[in-house]
């Protein structure tokens, strides 16, 4: 079971990342925003493609569901941090931060 601190450590220790409000989010860029995480901590949503996105929810559909609106068909996904283990939240941040950096 993971937290919005095991999200947040893992977020910052990848090259480059800064954090900075988003709304009533927090954000995690490097040349611009992969993952945003929820006022309540409960979530995040992190940037994929869609071929990304559509594995992740096929495989975890307890932890990743696509968002519902046109920045999900552009890849937004989001992660439920509670069912999430350690490894699930560094590889789904991983795969964000690697388009982040281009």
């Amino acid at each position: 079971m993971a937290s919005a601190e095991t999200f947040t450590r893992i977020a910052m220790a990848l090259p480059g990342t800064t954090s900075a409000p988003h709304f009533d989010r927090v954000a995690f860029k490097v040349k611009r925003n992969y993952a945003t995480l929820a006022a309540d901590g409960l979530s995040a949503n992190l940037k994929f493609t869609p071929e990304e996105q559509e594995l992740k929810c096929l495989v975890a559909p307890d932890i990743f569901e696509a968002i519902d609106n046109g920045w999900g068909r552009q890849g937004w996904t989001t992660i439920m941090l509670a069912p999430a283990t350690e490894p699930d939240i560094a590889a789904a941040l991983a795969m964000a931060h690697a388009h982040a950096v281009k």
